[in-house]
């Protein structure tokens, strides 16, 4: 909204308008320069980031497992105490049986319950030998995570570090920045902005070097450098599409 305001108060020609973004260029490529010192710092705290919080919820989800493990091996401990208890009663209850039938009955819930013990020792070897397993994924886990986090505080230590050697020089750049912000148009800004990202070394405004343009190298004919000269209007280069500007001394 200050750009806005700024430019609708005062009417800057096309030339003015061109050399305040070819200002702000060489700002932007000083501020790009400082970001080179960090290197690859940023993504890789971002990466480190991001697998922290994948090792999180990793170790999340093993606990959870273990957790319905454990609760599985509590209920089946349960179900073969229980099979016990009625084996027992069983026996009991088979020493005033009256006939054949009424002991034979008895006993096929006697080898019922036994099964039903065999089953539950069964499932709880399973359940063990499945937490044992579980256990230790989690300990491998929480030690990647250990070394994930002591890998990224180094990282921020070092980039927290850069910034602050940075950060005043950072600060005057970006007040320059916007300084050089209030002669130019949204319009003019927003193309600015859009080849400074669509091209490798952030250059969305190039001067003429030896007759060519300084960020593909192709020839430019003599006309069109001297409109470029001129200033009186905004000239791309056909081949890189980056705009063109003639030299700090005109």
């Amino acid at each position: 909204m200050a750009t806005q305001k700024k430019t609708a108060e005062v009417d800057y020609s096309m030339q003015e308008k061109i050399v305040a973004l070819y200002e702000l260029q060489k700002i932007d490529s000083q501020i790009d320069e400082i970001n080179k010192i960090k290197g690859e710092l940023p993504l890789e705290v971002q990466d480190l980031e991001d697998e922290i919080a994948g090792l999180n919820t990793r170790i999340i989800n093993i606990e959870t497992e273990i957790e319905e493990l454990n609760s599985l091996s509590k209920q089946r401990s349960r179900e073969k105490d229980q099979a016990q208890m009625l084996i027992a009663k069983y026996k009991e209850q088979q020493n005033n049986v009256r006939n054949n039938r009424e002991f034979d009955a008895i006993t096929k819930e006697i080898e019922y319950q036994e099964l039903e013990i065999e089953l539950a020792e069964k499932r709880l070897k399973e359940y063990n030998a499945g937490m044992k397993v579980k256990k230790a994924a989690l300990a491998d886990a929480q030690s990647a995570m250990a070394e994930r986090n002591m890998d990224l505080n180094a990282k921020k230590e070092e980039l927290n570090s850069i910034e602050a050697e940075t950060a005043d020089q950072v600060a005057s750049l970006e007040k320059q920045a916007e300084a050089a912000k209030t002669k130019i148009d949204e319009r003019l800004l927003t193309a600015y902005n859009r080849i400074r990202r669509n091209v490798h070394n952030g250059l969305g405004v190039v001067t003429i070097n030896r007759d060519a343009c300084g960020g593909c190298y192709n020839r430019i004919p003599p006309q069109r450098q001297s409109d470029i000269r001129l200033g009186k209007k905004l000239i791309v280069c056909e081949y890189c599409g980056r705009i063109l500007v003639g030299g700090d001394e005109e």
